[in-house]
């Protein structure tokens, strides 16, 4: 029943904030290195074939010697990760050109299925990102790439098209150990997870939290294009600090600071249809709704659940659920405890629809403590830390959708017009 720690894929990794201040003599002791030139990256096409003599924009040339090297020992980035394995990712390098067209100017993303980074589209002469998958990750690469085809054929007067990432292109480069595929995406800024670890008490109060409900895959709008261009030349004149290793390099990750606008939705390589019932297994271990926990089958109400599992994630300092056992460990048996704490016990229709519900509880719905202590909590409890206007409003609203049964939980417009979200709003 224990499972290994997850770790979601947010494109704007905290980082530096890029300076566009000149450079100026350093007294530090910075290592200078002439690094070997690498042989012609081999492409292999997946949609478009270009070539130099389309190019609108010339490449910028990126110094050899004179960047900062971080020391060898120091995990960095990707190496942080506990799933990590170098030779699943592909070895991308700055100034290299992908797919003859994009030319690579900084890492801004990393997380285990993918680095990302800014470039320059030679043909365009316009700034994109370009999400390079791990190795064995075709399928989730298939059913992101799926996904976004499906929303390009929906209605293009849709409300929603226009707070969804746009995705510009797709191809595969050959890597040392294997294909990866690539997503072309706009450059977009930092995430809102990001947002609200700067604020003091890393969380917002009540009243902040209402226009704002989603964090890691929730990207603010991106800096305009004499940012990028700003950026762009601090590279060249003072390129990424990197660890340079025997078959790869290894780039410091920097994130932008976002500019006004509405945010928009991206990275859906965990998204499904909606017009099936799914049973494999999906979200981050603390926002798991019950029937996933349970192997069972889902459906789209699994989302409400996880929006109201993120909005208290944006008011408060600590996650609703820890599910860590005595070795720090997340369990099953101790994430459902806690829900049985924080709900009550589930209905019996939502027992007997899931055969593992034998696990937690016996026929007459009695918790078995063989399998964990349920914890003295509560929300209320929970909640005293949480900053803002009408508190009981916002249980009551995370209450209705917290709900065991699926169908019990409200339908989308239900939750986003309730009265309390909607209050103050429009002040």
């Amino acid at each position: 029943m224990q499972r290994a720690m997850r770790n979601a894929f947010s494109i704007c990794i905290p980082g530096v904030r890029r300076s566009f201040t000149p450079s100026l003599p350093s007294t530090s002791s910075y290592q200078h290195i002439s690094l070997p030139f690498s042989p012609k990256t081999t492409i292999v096409p997946h949609r478009t074939v270009t070539s130099p003599s389309q190019w609108t924009t010339t490449p910028v040339v990126f110094p050899t010697s004179g960047f900062e090297l971080l020391d060898h020992s120091q995990e960095l980035d990707e190496e942080t990760l506990p799933t990590y394995q170098p030779e699943k990712y592909y070895p991308v390098n700055q100034g290299e050109i992908l797919n003859e067209r994009y030319q690579i100017l900084a890492k801004i993303g990393y997380g285990v299925t993918s680095t990302v980074w800014l470039a320059k589209d030679l043909i365009a002469s316009a700034y994109v990102v370009l999400k390079f998958y791990v190795t064995g990750q075709n399928r989730d690469y298939e059913r992101e790439l799926d996904i976004y085809k499906h929303m390009n054929l929906e209605e293009r007067k849709h409300p929603g098209r226009n707070f969804i990432r746009k995705l510009l292109d797709h191809f595969y480069v050959q890597g040392p150990h294997g294909h990866h595929a690539c997503l072309v995406h706009e450059p977009l800024g930092m995430s809102a997870d990001f947002l609200v670890r700067m604020s003091p008490r890393q969380a917002m109060t009540l009243e902040d939290m209402k226009p704002d409900l989603q964090l890691k895959n929730l990207l603010l709008p991106g800096p305009d294009t004499s940012y990028l261009s700003r950026f762009e030349e601090a590279e060249v004149r003072d390129p990424s600090p990197r660890k340079v290793l025997e078959d790869r390099t290894i780039y410091k990750t920097f994130g932008f600071l976002p500019r006004g606008g509405l945010p928009l939705l991206a990275d859906f390589g965990e998204a499904r249809l909606g017009d099936k019932e799914h049973n494999d297994d999906i979200m981050p271990n603390v926002y798991r709704a019950p029937e996933v926990i349970l192997r069972s089958s889902w459906g789209y109400k699994v989302d409400i659940w996880n929006v109201a599992m993120v909005a208290w994630d944006i008011v408060s300092s600590r996650t609703l659920i820890n599910g860590k056992n005595s070795d720090s460990i997340f369990d099953d048996r101790v994430h459902m405890a806690e829900l049985v704490a924080l709900l009550g016990p589930p209905p019996p229709e939502f027992r007997e629809k899931r055969h593992l519900s034998s696990v937690f509880w016996d026929d007459s719905g009695n918790w078995k403590e063989v399998a964990t202590p349920i914890p003295d909590i509560t929300l209320e409890k929970l909640a005293e830390e949480i900053e803002g206007e009408d508190k009981e409003g916002f249980l009551r609203w995370l209450r209705m959708a917290l709900q065991w049964n699926p169908e019990d939980r409200p339908m989308p417009l239900e939750l986003l017009y309730d009265e309390w979200l909607m209050k103050g709003l429009g002040e």
